[in-house]
């Protein structure tokens, strides 16, 4: 847990520096070293918060997770209208050519948008000049705004005697018996006190231990079966957000529909906003429901949404109407898949880290193959590309509970009272009585 803590307090105040000093660069080369340095820390916060929310709070895990990925898609949300105001209308350089550059602005969008660029050496852009943009303050405001994560994140190790440096007198937030009790559900209260402490304590033993051999030694082939199609299903899905988001603006802005561009830069805004909406009620829903069976709804409901839009792709009613119906599945597939998924695994905290990993690299592969494909195919086949990636989401998940039938369940008759205790029993003989 100090391990965890202390990765989260050093990537979120990187964080905060990078968003600082990326207006102070002025060579791409520091640039892209900057924003590789940002991808990192968000992949690690990404990883840890979402492992050691299921190894602490396991079968309750889903609702933490609906949370924390409500707010997700909350900052996915809010960041764009607080960078708003400091975007210039016109160009970001002032020279005497501005005025005529200005007006051509429009015109140069639409020559940009269709998969063939038209010929643009008939626009005069001024490159030198007196730069005039604002933009700087978003990225410092956004710095400032992220600032109190790590101080939390500080004193949380300061009241949880983490910090070396540091010795508190205040007792800790929440002490190991306590924690033990809080994550047991009541029918398990009458387990003793000697089995618990280790089942609470077995998830901070070591940030890496899921990635130890030692832990795939006589594994079934169902074991990393589970893991890969959760995996995948989730590579899709995740893929499907990050495309849909980036590309959904040029599709709707290009024949046949040709939305105006201002009411076409609503279409982003809506589908994270639906995202963020779909998560705030997927917490509620998570209590009563299985992770399991909202993953499934999910994956049907992003495949028939999909079908609908190329059934009605003349419709610019019905593309508002599906980009907020594909926000609301979307938005709780990753929690749900997570927690589904380390439920099948005994909330050991692996399957998070693959999981995790499977859609991030999703979300950057399926961005790059569908924008090659609409440069070369048109417009159409964005949808058509959605459609796919839906259909394997659906297959790969198919095939997951499939392996979840044949994957072994724990022989212990304490199984129901504690998820991880197969491995616990066999690491200490004592609680056999």
């Amino acid at each position: 847990l100090a391990q965890s803590l202390f990765a989260l307090f050093a990537s979120s105040l990187a964080i905060s520096l990078v968003f600082a000093i990326i207006p102070l660069c002025h060579n791409v080369v520091v640039l892209a070293v900057v924003m590789a340095v940002a991808g990192l820390a968000m992949g690690c916060i990404d990883t840890i918060s979402n492992m050691q929310l299921v190894k602490i709070y396991q079968k309750d895990s889903a609702i933490f997770l609906q949370a924390l990925h409500f707010f997700v898609g909350f900052g996915a949300l809010l960041s764009p209208l607080i960078a708003d105001p400091f975007l210039s209308d016109t160009n970001c350089i002032l020279s005497n050519s501005t005025a005529n550059a200005s007006s051509n602005l429009p015109h140069i969008r639409k020559s940009l948008v269709p998969h063939h660029p038209g010929n643009l050496s008939h626009y005069d852009l001024p490159m030198k000049g007196m730069v005039v943009t604002r933009v700087s303050y978003a990225f410092w405001i956004m710095a400032l705004i992220n600032l109190p994560v790590p101080i939390a994140v500080f004193f949380l190790l300061y009241k949880e005697r983490m910090v070396p440096c540091f010795n508190s007198s205040s007792h800790p937030l929440l002490s190991a018996d306590e924690l033990a009790m809080e994550t047991q559900p009541a029918e398990k209260d009458d387990l003793p006190t000697a089995v618990q402490r280790p089942h609470a304590a077995g998830g901070h033993d070591d940030l890496f231990s899921c990635c130890q051999s030692k832990n795939f030694r006589g594994a079934s082939y169902t074991y990393f079966a589970v893991h890969i199609t959760g995996a995948l299903v989730l590579f899709m899905t995740d893929g499907i957000v990050g495309e849909y988001s980036g590309f959904i603006y040029s599709y709707a802005v290009e024949e046949p529909l040709s939305v105006v561009h201002k009411v076409a830069g609503y279409l982003p805004s809506l589908f994270w906003g639906f995202i963020t909406l779909g998560r705030l009620i997927s917490i509620p829903v998570s209590y009563r429901m299985k992770p399991a069976t909202m993953v499934f709804i999910n994956v049907v409901g992003v495949l028939i949404t999909f079908l609908l839009l190329l059934i009605f792709s003349y419709s610019v009613v019905f593309l508002f109407v599906g980009t907020a119906s594909l926000g609301l599945f979307l938005s709780s597939t990753f929690p749900s898949m997570l927690a589904y998924t380390e439920d099948i695994l005994q909330y050991k905290g692996c399957a998070t880290t693959v999981l995790v990993t499977g859609a991030g690299i999703g979300e950057m592969v399926l961005q790059l193959l569908v924008g090659s494909i609409i440069h070369d195919q048109g417009s159409y086949s964005f949808l058509v590309c959605g459609m796919i990636f839906g259909g394997l989401a659906f297959t790969f998940y198919a095939f997951l509970l499939f392996f979840h039938r044949m994957y072994p369940k724990p022989s212990s008759d304490m199984d129901d009272a504690s998820p991880d205790k197969p491995a616990v029993m066999d690491d200490t003989g004592q609680y056999q009585r």
